[in-house]
């Protein structure tokens, strides 16, 4: 499991520029069944991105075709950990170590 963390690199103004193209971006992950939540982070200074994949190397491929990678207005954190505990509604996902 991931957690990605959205940094606004540029101001609002470009991030709204491209924030239409985000969201529709983010119809494909979910769609897929990588992306299970996401949203702005309060401040919004960036957002937050729950996701599950077989490796890092396809949340990076994914994460670079976002709009705002693309136009420059965000920076992704990406932080993998073992979801060894979830809600029952994210059983599927839980890890043993």
């Amino acid at each position: 499991m991931f957690v990605l963390e959205l940094t606004y690199t540029a101001p609002l103004e470009a991030v709204d520029a491209v924030l239409k193209d985000h969201v529709d971006w983010l119809d494909e992950p979910y769609r897929q069944g990588v992306f299970l939540a996401s949203g702005r982070k309060n401040p919004r200074d960036g957002g937050v991105i729950i996701a599950v994949a077989g490796d890092r190397a396809r949340i990076e491929a994914i994460t670079a075709e976002d709009p705002f990678v693309t136009a420059g207005v965000c920076a992704y954190r990406v932080t993998e950990f073992a979801a060894t505990k979830t809600a029952p509604a994210l059983e599927a996902y839980r890890e043993t170590l």
